[in-house]
């Protein structure tokens, strides 16, 4: 029977809606603006005392605050109001000091049976939310610069082991690497071992008038393009691991162009915190404890990172000289002692490191390696000036101390152990930082940007005044117009505005401003569909058609127009995606999505509605 769906069909299309609307719901729960509080590093624990002194301090300054939690993590405490959240979290790093990181957040509302469902709201973007924003760039030449003396050190190395004499192997401010030898036989015999070891370098040979032998050598453009991905997406990766060890909320770390970064923290408003938030970096050193009778000149003192071994010990002198970095680390997981049922840290080597560590430690058999724990750090001085406001000085702070010193038994390779370590939290965070490493070459901020709560709040306001408002007109224009089937329409375009927001929401996918755009021109585009189909519907009507067989024809027909016009934009929106960045992405996020459940709705749902009303009736005239 024309137009009439299997019960079952209904069933599904109103179970897709009624899911729909469960999973939109935590939208209109709205947040309440709180500060989070979390340890500097994960070893540490957080308890009362540290949420006592925290509220306590915000009570004297007048600050109302309520439905304060604290977990081993982090603790969390809401405020009545937006605007005092800036000055809470100034009074609780002042109360706690610079051991604690104090963040702003927004508190989910979420009811509980919501949230047993993995439902939850939209993520908030950077111009919503309000936070900072950095754009930094990666100085990839001193990275290039760093793999060239890598590899002059490591060819000098070959030399030494083939035993082949040169006179010189330098580099120059160009990039050249140039190697001298006092004969031919020499010259070829290093020329194999940089065909041989170092394919990414291009050579070149050459006769001197002074009776010496060159051979230069430079790195390729493909090797000097894979060296700049390296640095970048190293420091990408150690940024992201900093920025969510430290529990700021919903950070954006990405890729732009070549070789900068975009640093997006939502809910940070102090730009100096924020430096010290995405600058705090760590790496390992390897060194083999000094001998008593070493010189003065060869060794240095460290204290321990454990209090304990500190107290018992009173430090150690460890020798200058390195056998590896952090640099070297490939892989890094936590686990436990199958002996001791103590935390430890599975290290994994990249070769070169492995082949430094094996011949370092095949020679030292007996003796104690000290593992060097060294961290960046970015302590806030805060002093009151003449006018009586707080003014705070960043202080750069490099903390070297031993979390391991241990004898070795036998010759390292590639893969070894550290043990030593105080808690499970504490070797999870060491296995952390050496996967993310340290920064593979140094970066500068080319630019940062602040944005109010305030300013995110008033973002908020008009972006859903503007989706109100387009949402009512069209809704108007299409009961006016199109009479019983603009109902059908209007109630296609609710369910697609649901739809939308519970896709967004059960993606984890985040709303920005050019994203409440998207959802604006969804709202028009979404009855585009229905104007074609409705429209189709009364040609046929006037070209004599029997109403349920226009109705028919009239949404049959029009499938494939819509299907070519909505598929061409989802090509574009999927191109803006790809190839855009920030705001650009989220209005293609929002267009995309809108683009798929728009075509459900004015196809399904409306058909649905208009086969409710209409759908095995003897109708002679259509309130088209």
């Amino acid at each position: 029977m024309l137009n009439r769906y299997p019960l079952w069909k209904n069933l599904l299309i109103l179970a897709v809606i009624a899911m729909a609307f469960v999973f939109a719901m935590p939208n209109l729960y709205a947040p309440d603006p709180a500060v989070q509080i979390s340890g500097e590093s994960s070893a540490m624990e957080l308890d009362e005392t540290v949420l006592n002194t925290a509220t306590r301090a915000l009570t004297e300054e007048g600050i109302v605050h309520f439905g304060e939690t604290v977990t081993e993590k982090a603790a969390l405490i809401r405020l009545s109001k937006v605007e005092d959240q800036l000055p809470a979290k100034r009074i609780i790093q002042r109360a706690l000091g610079d051991r604690f990181v104090v963040a702003l957040n927004m508190a989910p509302t979420t009811p509980d049976w919501l949230r047993s469902l993995g439902a939850g709201p939209m993520k908030l973007g950077l111009d919503l939310s309000g936070g900072v924003h950095f754009l930094m760039e990666v100085d990839t030449a001193s990275a290039i610069a760093k793999r060239q003396e890598s590899s002059i050190a490591e060819f000098k190395g070959k030399l030494r082991e083939e035993r082949i004499r040169y006179v010189s192997v330098d580099l120059s401010k160009e990039g050249v690497i140039t190697a001298v030898f006092r004969s031919a036989e020499d010259r070829d015999s290093a020329t194999a071992i940089f065909r041989k070891d170092f394919a990414d370098l291009a050579r070149e040979t050459s006769d001197r008038d002074d009776g010496t032998f060159v051979v230069t050598a430079t790195y390729t453009e493909s090797a000097i393009r894979e060296i700049e991905n390296y640095a970048v997406s190293q420091n990408l990766t150690t940024l992201r691991n900093r920025v969510n060890e430290l529990g700021v909320s919903e950070p954006i770390v990405q890729r732009q162009g070549r070789n900068r970064i975009v640093v997006e923290l939502p809910g940070v408003q102090d730009t100096a915190e924020a430096k010290r938030v995405i600058g705090k970096t760590a790496n390992l050193e390897f060194r083999l404890e000094a001998k008593p009778s070493e010189l003065v000149t060869n060794k240095e003192q460290f204290d321990f990172r454990s209090e304990a071994d500190q107290r018992r010990t009173g430090g150690a002198f460890l020798e200058r000289q390195l056998i590896i970095s952090g640099d070297h680390v490939s892989g890094a997981q936590s686990s436990f002692d199958p002996e001791t049922n103590q935390p430890q840290v599975n290290i994994n080597l990249d070769s070169a490191g492995g082949a430094k560590m094996h011949r370092s430690t095949r020679s030292n058999v007996g003796r104690r390696m000290g593992v060097l724990f060294i961290e960046y750090k970015t302590r806030l001085d805060r002093t009151i000036n003449a006018a009586g406001e707080e003014v705070v000085t960043p202080r750069q702070l490099v903390e070297k101390k031993i979390i391991s010193l241990a004898t070795i038994q036998s010759a390292l390779g590639v893969q070894f152990r550290i043990t030593g370590l105080d808690n499970v939290a504490e070797a999870s965070e060491l296995a952390l930082l050496l996967r993310s490493g340290a920064l593979a070459a140094p970066m500068y901020f080319v630019e940062e940007r602040t944005i109010g709560p305030s300013l995110g709040a008033e973002n908020i306001r008009v972006g859903v005044l503007s989706v109100q408002i387009a949402f009512g007109i069209v809704l108007i224009f299409m009961l006016l117009y199109y009479k019983v089937f603009g109902i059908a329409a209007n109630v296609a375009l609710a369910a697609n505005v649901v739809l939308l927001a519970a896709c967004m929401s059960m993606l984890g996918a985040t709303l920005t401003l050019p994203g409440i755009a998207g959802i604006v021109l969804t709202v028009g585009m979404a009855v585009d569909a229905n104007v074609l189909i409705f429209s189709r519907i009364k040609e046929e009507v006037a070209n004599g058609l029997p109403t349920q067989s226009a109705i028919n024809a009239g949404y049959e027909r029009a499938f494939t127009t819509i299907l070519d016009a909505n598929v061409t934009t989802l090509i574009v929106a999927v191109i803006l995606y790809s190839i855009g960045t920030g705001p650009v992405k989220g209005f293609a996020v929002t267009l995309s999505l809108g683009i798929l459940t728009s075509m459900f709705t004015a196809i399904m749902v409306s058909r649905m509605v208009i086969n409710t009303i209409y759908g095995g009736r003897n109708v002679k005239k259509l309130w088209i």
